[in-house]
């Protein structure tokens, strides 16, 4: 059993609610393997408390924190420092104070998406890419994808919202809800964003049948696990990337900003978080 003392680093993640969240697993499983005199544990807290909460922490001598619904774009405005991937998203899932006071932080969920598809064999460069959904979470995956001179498409239902997602990105092209299925044989990656198909949330409707051979699917739900898209492309015989492999590698920078130590995301560790998932 892991023992902590007086010296130990402590990290949190914020949220309202957080129940669900599997942050404190995985953190604390790297904490366990890398026997670090630490502690990473789970916070619920309002809205309306989460600036006064951020600057307690800091007193308290806490090394930084990740944060979820709702709280992403509220942890921007608190930051001294952020850097250009948080400055194009105005949003932050990462935190970290620096010994002089400074609160810093970036959104990783763009990367960890761009980890976990290099991590399945998937290369990116030149590749024509249809994003599903144009809120924060495909905001943070198209921005990683234009870093990786990948070509991006948006669709979503309300047309607007991928509109105005192409036109701050300065970047992609934009097709309606309703065409995407027709579209999907010019593609070779399709990336789900939305919450279509998690578990608790509303039927997934679509239609792979003019999708290529070659089309590689992936979706960032990872409850279930296996997603109903997921498993319409592997019964259609395409690659497919689950998603769960994204919220693993999101978490490597925040943990190394706190504990001092660059974990990696193997088959134990995504067994162990997998299996909570089932429970």
């Amino acid at each position: 059993m892991q023992i902590i003392t007086g010296k130990a680093k402590i990290a949190a993640v914020l949220g309202w609610p957080i129940e669900h969240s599997r942050s404190p697993l995985l953190h604390n499983f790297w904490l366990q393997r890398h026997q670090i005199d630490g502690a990473y544990i789970p916070l619920a807290v309002k809205a309306e408390d989460f600036k006064d909460v951020i600057q307690t922490m800091k007193a308290a001598g806490f090394k930084g924190c990740n944060v979820t619904i709702p709280h992403k774009e509220a942890a921007y405005q608190c930051c001294d420092i952020v850097d250009e991937t948080a400055k194009k998203m105005g949003s932050v899932n990462t935190l970290w104070f620096t010994e002089d006071g400074k609160i810093c932080g970036t959104s990783t969920d763009g990367d960890g998406f761009v980890a976990n598809l290099r991590d399945a064999g998937i290369t990116l460069t030149n590749k024509k890419i249809l994003i599903l959904g144009a809120g924060g979470a495909a905001r943070s995956v198209a921005y990683s994808l234009l870093q990786e001179n990948a070509q991006i498409t948006i669709t979503n239902r309300t047309l607007e919202r991928a509109e105005q997602l192409v036109q701050d990105l300065n970047s992609g092209r934009v097709i309606d809800w309703q065409s995407w299925t027709k579209e999907l044989g010019s593609f070779d990656l399709l990336v789900n964003t939305t919450s279509l198909g998690m578990e608790g949330k509303e039927d997934f409707q679509f239609d792979l049948q003019n999708a290529s051979k070659n089309l590689v699917v992936t979706d960032i739900v990872y409850v279930p696990r296996i997603t109903p898209l997921l498993k319409a492309a592997e019964q259609k015989g395409l690659k497919t990337v689950e998603g769960l492999g994204m919220l693993l590698h999101q978490a490597r920078l925040g943990f190394s900003k706190w504990f001092g130590v660059d974990p990696i995301v193997d088959h134990e560790l995504t067994e162990f978080v997998a299996n909570s998932l089932k429970k």
